[in-house]
């Protein structure tokens, strides 16, 4: 997927009220940026991080910027637009480029299901039992090549977890696939020590037959794509 228009760089300044964001673009203006992120941003929204911003001229849109990078600064990148994943992800499945899933041949973004809920994608083929697929966005790296979800307490996502395994107990494909927006790391594993509720949902649910993908992408400047798979679970030492 690529970005709509071409980034440009700048400094953040302060990201607050969760969905704004203060930079300073390299011509010295300070502008306000959309961030589509719900998450807490641990370890990314330091003041002075390097960020990349989408521009846009929507009459609509009252920010102008919106905040989809954050540069590390020694070679790896980290989107941080939680709405990108899905858009990257429908892609994939659709061009059927996801291994594990590519005998399914129809794909239905946002199909209700639980209670009040509704799954990102309901795949579906002939022979097969219909697959749930709920995606998460993973940001969190405390200590590379560690990826970690969530990053705040999530009741949301605990509540998805139920539903999976549900969903898997009537005999369907429950999926969650942690999408990895982050270059620098190798394997994926639950912050407990964040939300042990969401922990316990996560682990009540592969009981119940869930599966678990992770999914790494490649992220420039340009756009971000789906790279190989990840391991579930902490490095070897």
């Amino acid at each position: 997927m690529r970005f709509q228009t071409e980034l440009v760089p700048a400094r953040l300044i302060r990201r607050y009220k969760r969905f704004l964001a203060d930079c300073t673009l390299e011509d010295g203006r300070e502008i306000t940026a959309h961030c589509a992120n719900p998450g807490s941003m641990m370890g990314l929204a330091d003041p002075g991080t390097k960020v990349w911003l989408e521009p846009n001229d929507d009459p609509k849109k009252k920010l102008k910027f919106g905040l989809r990078l954050v540069d590390h600064e020694n070679g790896h990148l980290t989107g941080v637009d939680t709405s990108l994943p899905n858009r990257v992800l429908r892609s994939a499945l659709e061009q059927q480029q996801v291994a594990e899933l590519s005998a399914y041949t129809h794909v239905q973004p946002e199909v209700k299901y639980g209670t009040n809920s509704r799954v990102d994608f309901l795949l579906k083929a002939q022979g097969l039992p219909d697959a749930y697929v709920e995606v998460k966005s993973v940001t969190l790296c405390r200590k590379p090549p560690l990826a970690e979800f969530p990053d705040s307490v999530t009741a949301r996502g605990a509540k998805h977890m139920a539903e999976l395994a549900e969903v898997a107990r009537a005999g369907h494909r429950a999926v969650l696939l942690y999408l990895v927006q982050r270059t620098d790391c190798t394997c994926v594993d639950i912050a407990a020590d964040i939300d042990p509720t969401y922990a316990a949902a996560h682990a009540d649910a592969t009981k119940a037959g869930v599966e678990t993908m992770c999914i790494g992408t490649h992220i420039t400047p340009t756009g971000i794509t789906l790279a190989g798979p990840l391991a579930l679970g902490h490095p070897p030492r």
